[in-house]
């Protein structure tokens, strides 16, 4: 069975290897994989975008959600150009 562990469990345990903590340590102390711990480290890693510092996993919410409104957008534009010839 897999266990699912809540977002601010994660943080706290990313935090922990911030302060120095090993994830193989951590994992014996908590329960989730070493290898778990550091892809929790890479997902909340501060990403440096025009001057500001985000988590590679909010990159990756703004990107897909900028990708649906471009689509979004596409479709907006067929249907005001369907209009216009009526």
């Amino acid at each position: 069975m897999v266990t699912r562990y809540e977002e601010d469990f994660k943080k706290s345990i990313v935090e922990m290897v911030k302060a120095g903590r090993r994830p193989d340590e951590l994992s014996k102390e908590y329960g989730p994989s070493a290898d778990s711990i550091r892809n929790w480290v890479k997902k909340y890693a501060p990403v440096e975008v025009n001057g500001e510092s985000i988590s590679a996993d909010e990159l990756k919410k703004l990107r897909k959600e900028n990708a649906i409104l471009k689509e979004e957008l596409e479709i907006l534009k067929r249907a005001a150009v369907l209009l216009t010839k009526h």
